[in-house]
């Protein structure tokens, strides 16, 4: 049973690369992080991935399966990485193969995103639902759809990136030329600048590292008048966002994580408002909306869960 085995998942952050031993849903050791900008080259880095699987390795033999959750577009089929934003000259590696060869591990590569995903839906947030939107809000805004019980992954297993639907289709200009994306509103930076202006309209004069999240949630609860309007205003470009996907999957369970989550009630009291408003009744009779309870380690335990249900990759040998 895969219960009973340890694997290990790899998370593959904006700036930073966590690694950790997982067991039953709990990560039972971690390698020291590694940082992208550091790296150059695909082939360095992944040397350095290499490494650390070897030296967690070294300290727990029983390690049945490897598991990566990866930005970007990931052909999940073949195990390619088609690019990264964070790591120069990164073009269709294969990156499970590579990886394969290297610890003779079993390995899966998936998106990211799905990895957050696969976690909340086997063992956090969204245990015992068939019928699930994920939605991850950080540096980028990535999202996951599962449907009757499997992943939807769509024809060139890239579906789910709600970040890049549209909320508004006269809206800001796209990375991959549409309009009005999500990420372009919802990302950690384009907030932060978003709030900066805000103030500024209303006579404040702030940085942009006055307006990160943890300092919105600040001001708020202090009663600012700017931070919780600007609260309100995310839950509703993020309720146009999630009430498009349940128009058109009908889900159990709307799972919302990344770092936006510490928010809590002022981010959930509004969304929870405008999400329902904009859906009829048979969609929101049993809809629940909830935070993801894994934070930071939901890339882990997610890549590490997939690695241990999949079959064997073809030539997988012994260390």
């Amino acid at each position: 049973m895969s219960e009973n085995r340890l694997a290990i998942g790899i998370d593959f952050g904006a700036t930073t690369i966590k690694t950790g031993v997982v067991f039953q849903g709990h990560v039972i050791d971690r390698a020291p992080p590694i940082a992208t900008r550091e790296f150059e080259a695909p082939t360095a880095l992944i040397d350095a991935l290499v490494r650390t699987v070897d030296d967690l390795r070294d300290k727990h033999p029983r390690v049945a399966g490897l598991g990566a959750g990866m930005p970007g577009f990931v052909d999940f089929g073949k195990g390619l990485v088609h690019g990264l934003t964070n790591v120069p000259n990164w073009t269709s590696i294969p990156l499970r193969k590579i990886l394969n060869d290297a610890t003779g591990l079993p390995t899966v590569i998936d998106n990211r995103a799905n990895c957050m995903a696969v976690a909340e839906w086997r063992l956090g947030a969204a245990r015992g639902f068939r019928d699930i939107v994920f939605i991850n809000l950080e540096t980028g805004v990535g999202g996951a759809l599962i449907a009757n019980g499997r992943m939807i992954r769509g024809a060139r297993f890239v579906a789910g990136e709600i970040g890049q639907t549209s909320i508004d289709w006269h809206g800001r200009p796209g990375e991959f030329g549409n309009r009005g994306a999500l990420e372009r509103y919802l990302g950690t930076e384009e907030l932060a600048a978003d709030a900066r202006d805000t103030y500024a309209d209303a006579g404040v004069q702030k940085s942009v590292a006055e307006c990160s999240f943890g300092a919105l949630i600040t001001a708020a609860h202090r009663g600012d008048p700017v931070a919780t309007a600007r609260w309100n205003e995310i839950a509703a470009m993020l309720a146009s966002a999630l009430a498009n996907c349940c128009w058109l999957l009908n889900p159990q369970v709307v799972v919302v994580g990344g770092s936006i989550t510490r928010a809590g009630e002022l981010l959930f009291n509004p969304l929870r408002e405008s999400l329902f408003a904009g859906l009829s009744h048979p969609f929101t009779d049993h809809l629940m909306l909830v935070p993801a309870a894994f934070g930071h380690d939901a890339g882990v335990i997610g890549a590490a869960a997939l690695a241990l249900e999949a079959e064997p990759n073809p030539g997988s040998g012994h260390h």
